[in-house]
């Protein structure tokens, strides 16, 4: 663990520790445990020789084909998913809201098969429904709009304050970028070129994942994340693509505001 100007780059010892626990239950072959045959070659009985003779190279298959509907409660095809996503997100709430980049249209979350209602578990002709789920950043609000893929029909719509599901990747990658662009983000930035030799300029170059932050959660943070609940905030684990990580938990990225805060 290498202290530096964010916090710490680790340089993969917990990943090691892992690995190693997970190699010893591993059993190697004669050749990688140092135990040879009198031919110098891997030790190992007929059968097994026969039976790695016998094996043949795997098949892929392709995948079966998909309708465009499905039926009882099936999950939802990709064109059921389309559809329910359009019929849902445009008009009126398109032209109202925004997205995390302030783009007209809210942000989309999810798209799932709604639940029955008691009356309808087991029912034949139980309608077949979707959830498709928004954060509007207009206003921080997490919209669920519920549509009847039958007849095509929004037949819900809920709106609630101060919810705050799992970011999606979108806005993820859009806090990297704000965090990138913030005096903040500079030691995320010097540590990055420590550990690669190169610039970091893209959110790309980061395998990142992000974690929706509240305030009072953890240690006491300044004024600037007191709106986080009500504001739409995350937090970061970041690391290079392929390599080390760089802690970037210290911060919080109000996706609302667009701004960037230190915890103490």
């Amino acid at each position: 663990m290498m202290h530096r100007h964010l916090g710490k780059v680790v340089a993969g010892a917990a990943v090691a520790a892992t690995a190693t626990a997970v190699m010893i239950g591993v059993t190697l072959p004669g050749s990688a445990s140092g135990k040879e045959g009198s031919g110098g070659g891997p030790q190992g009985s007929a059968a097994e020789q026969g039976q790695a003779a016998r094996q043949l190279p795997g098949v892929v298959e392709d995948a079966p084909e998909q309708g465009r509907t499905g039926t009882g409660r099936d999950p939802l095809t990709d064109d059921e998913m389309k559809r329910a996503q359009t019929l849902t997100g445009g008009g009126g709430f398109r032209l109202s809201s925004e997205d995390v980049k302030g783009a007209k249209g809210p942000e989309r979350l999810s798209t799932d098969l709604a639940e029955l209602g008691p009356d309808e578990v087991g029912a034949a002709d139980a309608p077949r429904r979707a959830e498709v789920t928004y954060y509007d950043y207009k206003d921080d609000t997490y919209v669920t709009k519920t549509v009847d893929l039958g007849s095509g029909k929004v037949t819900g719509t809920d709106t609630q304050h101060g919810v705050q599901p799992p970011p999606n990747r979108d806005e993820v990658m859009e806090a990297a970028r704000l965090l990138m662009d913030d005096k903040l983000g500079e030691g995320l930035k010097k540590d990055f070129k420590d550990a690669t030799g190169k610039a970091l300029t893209r959110p790309d170059q980061l395998t990142v994942t992000g974690f929706v932050y509240r305030a009072g959660e953890g240690n006491p943070g300044p004024a600037s994340v007191g709106d986080c609940g009500a504001h739409r905030c995350v937090r970061l684990f970041t690391r290079v693509v392929n390599g080390q990580w760089i802690d970037t938990r210290q911060m919080v990225i109000d996706l609302s505001a667009r701004k960037v805060a230190k915890l103490g």
